[in-house]
Parts: structure tokens; C-alpha cells; sequence
């Protein structure tokens, strides 16, 4: 049986105390559950038409089960045990909960950096069957790990094509390649969910289930607590939540999530993605901030934030909905939620869309993920572009773009930068740090989000490039422009070609790090470029100085 636990509490409840009436009298829930493609607007109307397919999946999702099963089986007898999984964003993220979850191996490959695809390929490559998620096949960053894994493959005397299985769209041309190469298996996805939704389809459930997790139970909680979530009714704990994140008044868009003791390992970065990337446009939205648990006491009570706290259900006696907070200990502007991750998954989803309906924009489309990507292969198509008036400080070189704030202050070394970027965060704004790094080799970067936060008092992000632009990207650009941005990037020792490809890793990540910085300068918002010329000084060094501010 779906477990779910939704308490919400001061502006939280207030919203939905506000906001769910009208909801009801609109018949939101219910015609959500029918699909009904109007309830976002006339300019929505297009592509809500065409992305609302994972309010009824259930059925096709199911008969996908026996399918990955008998694969697994299959490649399990030849030796065929790690799943590395190449795709971005949607296509990742899901997996990577549902797998940690559960307790099972999956490798997620979602880099560009060098370092880290290189050591992804130089591990039991022997034993490894390639997972290659996208709708169409043109993802630039999914491509070329498609490509540099069959290679490794090869160059190992393995079939490559027999170790290939593919998710991704009918008729895409990925599909049609895929067939004519010969891959292990194609599984089509269905066309009417957006990247960002598709959890619980092809997209979330084949590698989770080659990788061994338990998908009859993800489905049956999923769809359990969509029949509940497709009622109009008061205590609908996805209109409560919806209206939660996205009907307060003022607008409090920092969503602030800790993990509080829940089982469900990572579930912040896929509601991370799912919310920014949905909501971040037309000068508004909802930024989600990932924290540890605790430190959301630093802006609990900034009348832009929002703490959200993903429980342990089980622990706390919380095995139905209840609505209002009886714990004392919670006393802020707080939303808390837990149970099961398939009733997660659906009560976030239908969340996203009720608060896109709130906030008046399209919950479905992305519109600034691709102006970076367009800058990104611009400058791959030219020639490396000048670096600007960039000055080395140690083991790092120091560049400041966009906002006069920060172009116009004393940035010559790095703690003087550091200072400057810190000054330049709007009193209603955020820090994002967009490392474009080796997200499993230098985790050590991640405590400076804490420590840049404390500093700054304002909420700080910290997102790995390529990664994140499929996540709060969207909101960088789309959202309000009151970010303050920290870009990190690296020369790598080594590098990592792309087969029949007239690029390189190490120049793919530069061009993806040097377009998304210029589109937020051209935003007008301060971003400073922080270059370590030697990686693993440059890393120590960015941290001591950070630690000594």
C-alpha cells in the first residue's frame, strides 16, 4: 500500500488555505486526470496538448515489465552486470533515485568532463551493458557518450551493438539508427510525456529494472496515489502542495529542500530538476535549493524561502495524509512530505503543473535550456573564443562578466573576486555554483554551497555542468534575473576524443561552460568565471580561500 504524508504550515498553509477553493471550483484535479490541455492557458494550449500522457500511463508502463525482465535475465547468464546509463536530465534522473533507492548499482554518465567519462569507461567495461535514454538521439552530450562507451567497447574485442539498449521515442531518429546497427533492444517510450515526467516510463524504468530494482511496487504506489490526486477535493494533497510552492503572496520562489531522515536517496535532485526546469520562465518561478539537513535554519525565516523537509513516513507514524501540522517542533514557513518514492513522484508532478497553473506560465516547455545549448554549439562551430581580461592569482585564472556590480570591482585576485560576486547577490536573490567538473571525483567542491551561503546570507545552489543546465539552467536564464553566478572549469590532463565527431570532450565541456556564461552575462547578471589552471591545486586553493573569507 502508497504511503503519503503532506504538512504543510505558516504562508505554506495559508497558500493552500487560499489558492484550493479555486481549484475545486475549476475542477482542476479531475480534468488533469482527463487531460484536459486548457488548464494553463490559450498560449500553453499546443504543447499541453501533446505532454500530459503521464496521467495515464500505467498500462503501457506495465507491459514494459516482463520485457526488462527476460533482458535482464538474459544479460545477467552472459556475465552482463553494471548498467551505465547515458542520458541527461529527465532521462537520468529518475533512474538514479529509483536505483539509489532501492539499493542497486546503476552508473549514471551525464558528464562531459573527461575525468569523469574516462573513468567511467575504464571500469569493468567487459561486464558493462550501455543504457542510451533520449527522445530523439540528438542530445549532443548523450550522443558522444554513446559514442566514446561503444568505442571503449570495441576497442575491448566487445559487440558493441550487442551490449546497446536504447529508450527512446517511436519513430525517433535514434530509433531508426538503433534499429539498422543492430542494438540489443529498443524501447519505445511514449511520445506524450515530457522528458521531466517520464519517471515511471520506458525512460525511468528500463535501466532501474535491468538494474535490479523493484518496478511492480514503484508502479502500484504510483497509481494508487494518482486516484487520489485526481479528486476534487479539499484535502487533495496535490493541490495542497501546488498551491503551496506556487500561491504565495508575496511569491516565496526560494524552495529551500533538506533531506530529514527520508529513505528515498537523491529524491531532491529529481524534484530539483522537474521544478526549475517547469516553472523557471516569463520573469518567474521557483528555484529549488538542495541543503543539508539543518541548514535551512540560515534563511528559514527570509520571506522568500520556503523549507521543504522530505521525511522518513515510517518513523514518524505519518501513514496518511494529514493536512495540518500537530508537530510543535515545526513552527516556519514549512512544507514536509514523505512516503513511498512511486506516491513522490506523482505528488510532485501534479504539483509542478498546479503551481505552472498559479504562476501562469507553461509547465511543460523549456525555452532557455536551448539558448544555451545554441551558444554551446556556436562555439564549437568557431574558433575558441578570446578569454577576456582574465587575471591568473596562483593556481587560477579570474574573469568577470556581466553585471558592471561585479565587472566594475577589484576582482585581481581571487579572494578580492570572491568578495566582489558575494556583494553583487541582490538582497531578493541567490548564488548558483555551475561546476563544470568530475561530479564523483571532486565532491569536495560541494561544501562550498553551505559556506558560501553563511557568507552571502542568501541562498546558494550547487550545480555540476553539464548537469544542471537540464535543471536550474531553465531558471538562470528564465526565471528572475536576480542570480549571482560562480562558474568553475578546469584544463584536463587528459582528454577523451569523440568518434567521427570533430570535437573533444575537454572542448565540448568549454564550449557548453563558455556559452552558458555568456548567455547570463548577456542576462545582464554578474558571473564570475573561476579557471583552474592546475585542478588539483586550483581546487584546494578555491576552497582554503573560501574557508579564510
Amino acid at each position: 500500500m502508497s504511503s503519503l504524508s503532506l504538512t504543510l504550515s505558516g504562508a505554506a498553509r495559508e497558500a493552500a488555505e487560499n489558492q484550493v477553493p479555486g481549484l475545486l471550483d475549476h475542477e482542476f484535479a479531475s480534468r488533469l486526470a482527463a487531460k484536459d490541455h486548457t488548464l494553463w492557458g490559450v498560449e500553453a494550449e499546443d504543447e499541453a496538448s501533446r505532454r500530459l500522457g503521464w496521467v495515464a500511463l500505467f498500462e503501457d508502463s506495465r507491459r514494459l515489465l516482463p520485457q526488462i525482465t527476460q533482458l535482464r535475465l538474459e544479460l545477467a547468464t552472459e556475465g552482463i552486470t553494471r548498467v551505465v546509463l547515458a542520458g541527461m536530465g529527465g532521462s537520468s534522473l529518475a533512474p538514479e533515485v529509483i536505483c539509489a533507492t532501492a539499493g542497486v548499482d546503476l552508473t549514471v554518465l551525464d558528464s562531459t568532463d573527461p575525468q569523469h567519462v574516462a573513468s567511467v569507461i575504464g571500469t569493468e567495461i567487459e561486464k558493462t551493458v550501455l543504457v542510451v535514454s533520449s527522445k530523439s538521439g540528438s542530445t549532443v552530450e548523450t550522443d558522444s557518450q554513446r559514442r566514446i562507451v561503444q568505442q571503449a567497447m570495441t576497442d575491448a574485442g566487445i559487440d558493441a551493438a550487442s551490449r546497446t539498449v536504447i529508450v527512446t521515442d517511436p519513430g525517433s531518429p535514434l530509433a531508426q539508427q538503433s534499429a539498422e546497427a543492430g542494438v540489443r533492444a529498443v524501447f519505445e517510450a511514449d511520445p506524450t510525456v515530457g522528458g521531466r515526467y517520464s519517471a515511471l516510463t520506458a525512460f525511468g524504468l528500463v535501466p532501474s529494472g535491468l538494474a535490479g530494482a523493484d518496478l511492480e511496487s514503484l508502479l502500484d504506489d504510483a497509481e494508487e496515489t494518482l486516484a487520489i490526486l485526481s479528486e476534487d477535493d479539499a484535502d487533495n494533497p496535490g493541490l495542497r502542495l501546488g498551491s503551496a510552492i506556487g500561491g504565495t503572496a508575496p511569491l516565496r520562489n526560494k524552495l529551500v529542500i533538506t533531506d530529514a531522515g527520508s529513505p528515498l536517496v537523491g529524491l531532491g535532485a529529481w524534484i530539483e530538476q522537474l521544478i526549475a526546469e517547469s516553472t523557471g520562465k516569463n520573469g518567474t518561478g521557483l528555484l529549488p535549493v538542495i541543503v543539508a539537513d539543518g541548514e535551512p535554519e540560515l534563511h528559514r525565516d527570509a520571506d522568500d524561502v520556503l523549507v521543504t523537509q522530505i521525511i522518513d513516513v515510517e518513523a514518524e507514524d505519518g501513514a496518511s495524509v494529514d493536512n495540518d501540522i500537530a508537530d510543535a517542533v515545526v513552527t516556519s514557513h514549512m512544507v514536509r512530505t514523505g512516503g513511498s518514492l512511486g506516491a513522490q513522484f506523482m505528488l510532485w508532478e501534479v504539483a509542478t503543473v498546479v503551481a505552472g497553473s498559479l504562476l501562469g506560465i507553461n509547465p511543460f516547455d523549456q525555452p532557455d535550456v536551448e539558448s544555451a545549448k545554441t551558444a554551446a554549439r556556436g562555439l564549437l562551430d568557431a574558433e575558441a573564443p578570446e578569454t577576456g581580461d582574465s587575471v591568473v592569482d596562483g593556481a587560477v585564472a579570474i574573469r568577470a562578466l556581466g553585471s558592471s556590480a561585479l565587472t566594475g570591482a577589484d576582482t585581481s585576485t581571487l579572494e578580492s573576486a570572491l568578495k566582489a560576486l558575494l556583494e553583487s547577490v541582490p538582497q531578493d536573490g541567490y548564488l548558483a555554483v555551475m561546476a563544470y567538473l568530475d561530479r564523483t571525483g571532486e565532491t569536495e567542491l560541494e561544501s562550498l554551497r553551505a559556506q558560501l551561503s553563511s557568507l552571502s546570507g542568501r541562498p546558494v545552489t550547487f550545480g555540476w555542468g553539464p548537469r544542471f543546465l537540464h535543471s536550474t539552467g531553465q531558471f538562470h536564464k528564465g526565471g528572475p534575473h536576480v542570480g549571482a553566478f560562480l562558474q568553475l572549469t578546469t584544463d584536463s590532463e587528459g582528454d577523451v576524443e569523440v568518434p567521427e565527431r570533430p570535437f573533444t570532450l575537454a572542448q565540448l565541456i568549454s564550449a557548453q561552460a563558455a556559452g552558458d556564461a555568456q548567455v547570463l552575462a548577456d542576462h545582464g547578471m554578474p558571473v564570475l568565471h573561476v579557471h583552474l589552471q592546475d585542478r588539483q591545486a586550483g581546487v584546494t586553493q578555491l576552497v582554503d580561500t573560501v574557508e579564510s573569507l
